[in-house]
């Protein structure tokens, strides 16, 4: 924090680490929707079309669905990116998403998101409750099927096992 910064608005709030906070008479205003001092005033680009649920996703009327991913980076920032949830793609222990705002694919660690269990309960599911994911060789017959968009019988004796992958 520079010297007169507290003039200049540059305050960073004291519970999630955000640039932009204000303080107010007995304690602060942040722009970041998963901080307990929320204040949608001072939120970037919010409008009157744009909901934030308890749940923290935020659904936008016009444009369909996205959802609220609270991020801390590795300076120990804490991020919110508005991602669309049929763009996300799990790969090891990253998640690849399509951001909202600018349409551009970024990784997100999985053990640096603050809000994982919400993210994963607005993902489609590709195998039901209690079933078993496919083992190593029949994913590889379901993405090379899938991907030259051909046949087999054993690629529908998989697929019968896994209609959503």
């Amino acid at each position: 924090m520079a010297f007169l910064d507290f003039l200049s608005g540059k305050i960073k709030c004291p519970n999630c680490g955000r640039e932009g906070a204000k303080k107010s008479g007995d304690g602060y205003k942040c722009p970041n929707p998963h901080c307990k001092w929320f204040d949608s005033a001072l939120a970037p680009g919010a409008s009157s079309q744009q909901v934030m649920t308890p749940s923290g996703m935020t659904v936008k009327s016009a444009s369909g669905r996205s959802i609220g991913i609270s991020y801390r980076s590795f300076k120990g920032e804490l991020m919110t990116f508005d991602v669309d949830p049929e763009s996300v793609m799990r790969k090891k222990n990253h998640l690849s998403v399509k951001t909202s705002s600018s349409r551009s694919r970024i990784a997100l660690l999985v053990d640096r998101i603050q809000n994982l269990s919400e993210v994963e309960a607005a993902l489609p599911q590709r195998v039901a409750p209690g079933q078993a994911y496919p083992t190593a060789r029949e994913r590889q017959v379901l993405g090379y099927h899938k991907k030259y968009k051909t046949a087999s019988p054993l690629y529908e004796e998989i697929r019968a096992k896994y209609p959503n992958w």
